[in-house]
């Protein structure tokens, strides 16, 4: 290689590497060459008037139930209701062999026809002296007698047809066609429930119950009116119809130290079922001060409950607090913010401590993202 060539080649290289370096230090999008702070959706905590809640345990139960019963002994000859479906009181939901009893009262209306016959005949001929009054009492005796053998009669007969006690939806048939039911005890061959309105049970801490009380009594909290109760099914969904109040009791029950409460609701599509498991959301009390944040912003560590607020320099900062109770899905803090916090609801996965981030009013909608700019036509 000559001299000249052995300069050129290393000047060439070095041009090559300049411009593969000018072109990998192209800026990152974003100003100033960074990455744009993540987005997080925030609420400010404010002093205002809260209902303060309680999600109590409870249980469905009917409103009405009828217990459907054989009332006479006799083989079920059939069936007459079609199982999980309503029933009209008074309906006929099974029929018992009813021979024997048509016989019985056959034959207690043929004494009954015989002694009155005996009656009548007696009567003009006590008037003559004919016979004695004490014959004419007995022929009267044993036609009263005979009358009330027919009544029952008549009963056992109509007991073969037995009948829907009330209107509701009857469960399942607990006896089948040929059983042999009513020897010796009053056979139950079905249950019905009136559902609508549905009964809830559920039960208050009798020392959360004297707390509030304390509070009301010292002016910190006022009553609340708790007239209307809130159902939360078993999926963590709310009833759509209020409920309310019907009777609480009035001692606290020692084996678990909480006071008993009922409460009503509407249930007119018969999606509330007997014994199912729901919560019942309670007023308590009203706190005209205080400081609520969604459910879902608190969160718990080792040292205890804390939310991520965003500082004035848009910076992320755990924050301790205490809550005192629930409102409305809602917790209320009862120490640690003072209102006017920028408290995350929305993006805790991407708060973390001392990150910079940009804070938006929670439940706002997203920013579109930018249009990809066209494609290059292909060339010919």
């Amino acid at each position: 290689m000559t001299h000249p060539a052995r300069i050129v080649l290393p000047m060439l290289l070095v041009s090559l590497l300049a411009a593969c370096g000018k072109k990998s230090e192209t800026p990152p999008a974003g100003a100033g060459g960074a990455m744009p702070p993540p987005e997080v959706g925030v609420v400010t905590a404010a002093t205002g008037s809260a209902t303060l809640t309680q999600d109590l345990p409870g249980r469905l139960q009917a409103w009405r139930t009828a217990e459907v019963r054989a009332r006479v002994e006799g083989i079920v000859e059939k069936r007459l209701f079609t199982e999980g479906s309503d029933v009209a009181a008074g309906a006929t939901l099974f029929q018992i062999d009813a021979r024997t009893y048509k016989a019985t009262r056959d034959g207690a209306a043929a004494d009954v026809e015989a002694a009155r016959l005996v009656a009548e005949r007696y009567k003009p001929l006590l008037a003559i002296k004919a016979v004695s009054q004490q014959e004419y009492d007995a022929a009267s005796a044993r036609l009263k007698q005979a009358e009330a053998t027919l009544a029952r009669a008549e009963l056992d007969l109509e007991n073969t047809r037995v009948p829907a006690a009330i209107s509701g939806r009857i469960g399942r048939a607990l006896v089948t066609e040929g059983a042999l039911v009513g020897k010796g005890e009053a056979t139950h061959m079905a249950t019905i429930e009136q559902i609508d309105p549905i009964y809830a049970n559920f039960t208050q801490p009798g020392g959360e119950l004297l707390r509030l009380q304390a509070a009301v009594k010292s002016g910190k909290l006022k009553r609340a009116d708790s007239a209307k109760v809130e159902l939360l099914l078993e999926d963590g969904s709310t009833y759509a119809l209020p409920g309310k109040i019907l009777f609480s009791d009035l001692a606290v029950d020692p084996s678990t130290g909480a006071v008993s409460l009922r409460a009503e609701f509407p249930n007119p599509k018969k999606e509330l079922l007997p014994g199912m498991f729901v919560r019942i959301r309670f007023p308590s009390a009203v706190d005209e001060g205080a400081i609520r944040v969604p459910q879902r912003a608190v969160q718990a560590g080792p040292q205890g409950q804390f939310v991520m607020v965003v500082g004035a320099d848009g910076k992320v900062a755990p924050q301790p607090i205490k809550t005192g109770g629930m409102a409305s899905g809602d917790f209320v803090v009862t120490d640690g913010l003072k209102g006017g916090e920028q408290v995350i609801v929305d993006g805790l996965q991407k708060a973390k401590p001392g990150s910079s981030v940009k804070a938006v009013p929670a439940g706002a909608p997203a920013p579109l993202a930018p249009a990809a700019p066209p494609a290059p036509a292909p060339s010919k």
